[in-house]
C-alpha cells in the first residue's frame, strides 16, 4: 500500500492516551506553580521580567499572566483565572487549583482505558450538584438592616484581604473598601467611578479616602503659587482646548506692506489667547482644569483674578470629574452657558508624601470616591492596590448577588460530603469518577493546612467527621489556620459571596471538561515559521 499524505511535511501529531496525560501534566504543572499562594498563610511570587521590572503577588490571575504559558492545555487555566478575575475579582488562585485536581483526579481513569468521555458526563453532572448544593447552603443578606449589612460586607473584604499582603491591616481597608463602594451609584455600581491613587512612602496607615475626585497636581507654570487653593461650592469649568500662545505656523507666508503692519499681526495672536481667557473667567468659573497645556501667561492671568487653573489632566480623572461634579466637557471656550458647568462642596490642594494632590469633595452628580494608597516600597503598593481591586469587586459582588456562604474550605466539604453520599446512589462507572470529583474538592482545605505548616491529614479527618455528623450542626465547620485546627467558620467571618464559589466550581469543571475532551493535538511548524517571517516583515 503505497503511504498516503494528508499533512504538510513536518507536521507533528500526537494522539491517545499518551497525548492526554501529557496535557493533564501540563496542568498540573501549573497548579503546582500556584498552589502555595492560596489562603491567609499562602505564600507570594516574585516574578522578574525581561525589563528588570519585578512583580511581588499573591493573586492567581496576576501570576498566570506574568508567567506567559505558552503549553496549548495549560493555558485554559490561565484563562479561567482570567475570566474568574474578570467576572468575581477574587478566587482566581481557588478556581486554578480545583481545576489542576479535578484533572489530576481524572487521570488513574484515562490510565486505566476509561474513555474520557464518561468522565466529562459524570464531572459535568457532579458540577451542577454542587453548584446546586453551594445555592442552598448559602445564606442570605436581604433579611439584615442598612448597618447590619454593612458589616457584613466588611466581613466578606476582609475574608479576601486575609490572604493578601495587606492581611495585617484587613480591617482597616475592608473599612475603606466598603465605604468606597456604598458610596457608588447603587443601580450600576461602576467600579471606573473608584480611583486608586498610588503615593510612595509614609505607612499602609497614612492612606485614606475622598468622598469626590483626587489627582496629583499637574505640571504648573510661574504664577500658579499665587492661585488660591481653597474654594467652597466653585463652579468648575472642564476644557478640551490649549490655552497657550501660538505663534503662526512655520510655512504660513504672510505678505506686508508696511513695517507697522507686522505689529499688528503679533497683537491679533495675543488678542486670540485674551479673548479666550477673557471667555472663561466671564463664565464665572474658579476652578479651571484641561486636558491640554495650560501656559504661563494663561497661569499668571487667572492667579490675578483668584482663579485656579490645572492643565495636562489625564484622561480618567478628567472623566471622573465631569461626572461627579456635573460639568460637560468643553472643546471651545466661546458660548459657555452657566449649564455647562460643574461644582463640589469643597475643593483644596494637600501635601500627602512629597507629592500635593488636588481634591474634590462633595460632588453632587454622580457618587465617585478616589483611595489614596501609601506604602514604603513601590512593589508593595502595587500589591496593595491589586489587593483592593480584589476586595472592591467582592464588596460589589456581594451587594448585588446578597448571599453568603462560610469559607475556609467549609463549602467545599459539604459538598464534597455532599456528592459522596449522592454517589453512592448511581449505578455503574459514574459512582467512582463522581466519587474522585468529590475528593478534588477536599484540595481546597488541604492546601490550607499544608499553607499554614499544619497536618493537613488530621484537620481533613476532623473536619470529615464533623461534615458527617446528621443534621445540619457541623456544615460550617473549615479549616483554622491560626491554631491549626477546625473552626465554625460562619461564626468567625471567615465569609465569601456564594457568586465566587459557584463561578469557580463553574469554571474549573468546564476547564477540566475542555482538557479532557482533545483526543489530538496538532502542531505545524511551517506554519508558525510563516507567522514569525510575517512579524519580522511588519
Amino acid at each position: 500500500q503505497p503511504q498516503i499524505i494528508l499533512l504538510k511535511e513536518g507536521t507533528d501529531t500526537s494522539q491517545g492516551k499518551a497525548q492526554l496525560i501529557s496535557n493533564i501534566n501540563a496542568c498540573v504543572a501549573v497548579v503546582d506553580a500556584i498552589r502555595t499562594t492560596l489562603g491567609p498563610r499562602g505564600m507570594d511570587k516574585m516574578i522578574y521580567d525581561d525589563k528588570g521590572n519585578t512583580t511581588i503577588s499573591n493573586d492567581g490571575a496576576t501570576i498566570l499572566r506574568l508567567l506567559e504559558i505558552v503549553h496549548p492545555a495549560a493555558k485554559t487555566l490561565v484563562n479561567i483565572s482570567k475570566s474568574q478575575d474578570s467576572e468575581v475579582g477574587d478566587g482566581t488562585t481557588t478556581v486554578t487549583v480545583l481545576a489542576g485536581e479535578f484533572l489530576r483526579e481524572s487521570k488513574q481513569f484515562v490510565e486505566e482505558g476509561v474513555h474520557p468521555r464518561l468522565i466529562i458526563r459524570a464531572f459535568r453532572q457532579a458540577g451542577l450538584l454542587a453548584v446546586q448544593r453551594v445555592k442552598e447552603l448559602s445564606i442570605s443578606l436581604e433579611d439584615y438592616d442598612e448597618t447590619g449589612k454593612l458589616n457584613v460586607l466588611q466581613k466578606c473584604a476582609e475574608t479576601t484581604l486575609n490572604s493578601k499582603l495587606v492581611g495585617g491591616e484587613k480591617e482597616f481597608f475592608a473599612k475603606m473598601v466598603v465605604e468606597a463602594v456604598s458610596h457608588l451609584d447603587p443601580a450600576i455600581l461602576d467600579l471606573k467611578m473608584i480611583g486608586i491613587k498610588k503615593v510612595m512612602g509614609g505607612s499602609m496607615r497614612d492612606s485614606f479616602l475622598v468622598k469626590g475626585v483626587a489627582f496629583k497636581k499637574t505640571f504648573s507654570y510661574a504664577g500658579f503659587e499665587q492661585q488660591p487653593k481653597y474654594f467652597e461650592n466653585p463652579k468648575i469649568l472642564v476644557l478640551n482646548v490649549e490655552l497657550e500662545l501660538k505663534s503662526e505656523k512655520d510655512n504660513a507666508e504672510i505678505r506686508l506692506t508696511d513695517p507697522l503692519q507686522y505689529q499688528s499681526i503679533v497683537d491679533a495672536e495675543w488678542n486670540i489667547i485674551y479673548a479666550k481667557l477673557e471667555a472663561c473667567v466671564a463664565s464665572g468659573a474658579k476652578i479651571i482644569l484641561s486636558r491640554l497645556s495650560i501656559g504661563d501667561l494663561a497661569t499668571q492671568y487667572f492667579a490675578d483674578r483668584d482663579i485656579f487653573c490645572a492643565g495636562r489632566v489625564t484622561e480618567e480623572d478628567m472623566n471622573r470629574i465631569a461626572q461627579a461634579s456635573g460639568a460637560t466637557l468643553q472643546t471651545t471656550v466661546s458660548n459657555l452657558l452657566p449649564t455647562v458647568l460643574g461644582t463640589c462642596e469643597v475643593f483644596e490642594e494637600t501635601q500627602v508624601g512629597s507629592e500635593r494632590y488636588n481634591l474634590f469633595k462633595g460632588c453632587p452628580c454622580a457618587a465617585t470616591t478616589t483611595i489614596v494608597l501609601r506604602g514604603g516600597a513601590e512593589q508593595f503598593i502595587e500589591e496593595a492596590e491589586r489587593s483592593l481591586h480584589d476586595a472592591i469587586m467582592i464588596v460589589r459582588r456581594a451587594m448585588k448577588n446578597s448571599s453568603v456562604v462560610p469559607g475556609g474550605g467549609a463549602i467545599d466539604m459539604e459538598v464534597s460530603r455532599f456528592l459522596r453520599d449522592h454517589a453512592r446512589s448511581i449505578a455503574g462507572k459514574s459512582q467512582l469518577f463522581i466519587n474522585a470529583y468529590a475528593k478534588a474538592l477536599e484540595i481546597i482545605p488541604r492546601q490550607l493546612c499544608d499553607n499554614s505548616g499544619f497536618d493537613a491529614t488530621d484537620v481533613l479527618n476532623k473536619l470529615r467527621q464533623k461534615h458527617a455528623l446528621p443534621g445540619d450542626e457541623g456544615r460550617m465547620f473549615g479549616v483554622d489556620v491560626n491554631t491549626g485546627g477546625i473552626v465554625d467558620t460562619y461564626d468567625s467571618f471567615v465569609w465569601e459571596p456564594s457568586v465566587v464559589k459557584i463561578n469557580a466550581l463553574t469554571a474549573a469543571t468546564e476547564a477540566a471538561c475542555l482538557v479532557l475532551s482533545v483526543d489530538e493535538t496538532v502542531r505545524n511548524p511551517k506554519s508558525e515559521g510563516a507567522d514569525q517571517a510575517m512579524g519580522g516583515m511588519g
